[in-house]
């Protein structure tokens, strides 16, 4: 591999994407996507005991369905790339012990998905794995558990606040398939100041318009070259931030620009305010839709530009900022 321009990685034998699974709830199943998951859940305990153990399963069916569409064993994968969004991602450790594959866990907020991806791809490029698997999850109770109010005290939701998806993807990284990983670019962290747990969308949106325009200039790309621009997940109240941070620029996205918290909800039938998040939206876009178009043909070169609150609990309780991050990786169809 080799960098070009300040931040971004070109890949000279560039991996490729051998399979993928995305799993979700009943709220994904009902969306504008819902039938595009490799399989939904009606109960969203996953008939476990905790929400926090029904996102591990999560995970883990996810895996499972990659490795299954592969016809790949456990044993064959050098490397599992995962995190989620609960304190020591406790979904991706629980979930994915009984693979026994040597473990790396990620935390990239609502980002992981790019990250574990490029990660992935790095290993695999740089000949230090022959098969990486890259997965994360949310889970909308678990999620609500820790950062915001317990689901019982039935608060009332802003207008600018997000669904978080409970929801799960997964990708196995190789060599031989049909849709090759071009290029990477590592995110820099961003805050302008906002502090509302309830407003995420602003919070990532200055993040996602520095990556995308340092990818552009790093590639003497415009967006037109791409059949998509997909951020995920900055929401109605992002997205739209996003398009005034890039027009300061000079750039117009909104031709070629869609968001993966917009796409998976169907927000005039569906009560998800500004749209969704968690780390599972964007992944399950991406392995449930995005990727599915690749291999038919309907989409051939896309930024794929998951988009991350580096928040905590801790951090929100002494009156943090929320900064971002936003990380981007180059897809295109052979």
């Amino acid at each position: 591999m080799k960098r070009i321009g300040k931040s971004t990685l070109e890949f000279d034998r560039p991996p490729t994407i051998l399979s993928h699974g995305a799993v979700g709830g009943k709220k994904e199943a009902e969306g504008p996507l819902g039938a595009q998951f490799d399989q939904t859940f009606q109960d969203t305990t996953l008939q476990e005991d905790s929400w926090e153990k029904a996102e591990a399963q999560l995970q883990k069916e996810a895996v499972t369905i990659a490795l299954r569409k592969a016809g790949v064993g456990p044993e064959n994968v050098d490397f599992i790339l995962a995190g989620d969004l609960l304190n020591q991602c406790i979904s991706s450790t629980f979930g994915l012990m009984d693979f026994q594959i040597p473990f790396l866990g990620q935390y990239g907020a609502c980002s992981t998905m790019a990250q574990t991806l490029l990660m992935a791809t790095i290993l695999v490029e740089s000949g230090a794995a022959e098969k990486a698997l890259a997965v994360t999850s949310s889970h909308f109770c678990s999620a609500e558990r820790q950062f915001r109010l317990p689901l019982e005290y039935g608060g009332q939701r802003s207008p600018t606040a997000q669904w978080t998806a409970t929801a799960s993807g997964c990708v196995l990284v190789g060599t031989g398939g049909p849709v090759e990983i071009r290029r990477g670019l590592a995110g820099k962290i961003q805050d302008l100041g906002v502090k509302d747990p309830a407003n995420m969308g602003a919070a990532m949106a200055p993040a996602a318009a520095s990556s995308i325009f340092e990818f552009l200039e790093d590639t003497h790309t415009r967006p037109e070259d791409y059949d998509g621009i997909f951020t995920g997940d900055l929401g109605l109240v992002g997205s739209r931030l996003l398009y005034e941070c890039m027009d300061d620029n000079g750039i117009d996205l909104r031709p070629v620009h869609q968001d993966c918290g917009l796409l998976l909800y169907d927000r005039e039938r569906q009560d998800v305010h500004a749209g969704g998040s968690g780390c599972g939206c964007s992944a399950g876009v991406l392995c449930g839709h995005l990727l599915r178009q690749m291999e038919k043909g309907e989409l051939k070169n896309i930024l794929f530009c998951a988009t991350g609150a580096l928040m905590s609990p801790t951090s929100q309780q002494q009156g943090l900022a929320i900064p971002g991050v936003c990380h981007v990786v180059q897809l295109v169809a052979k």
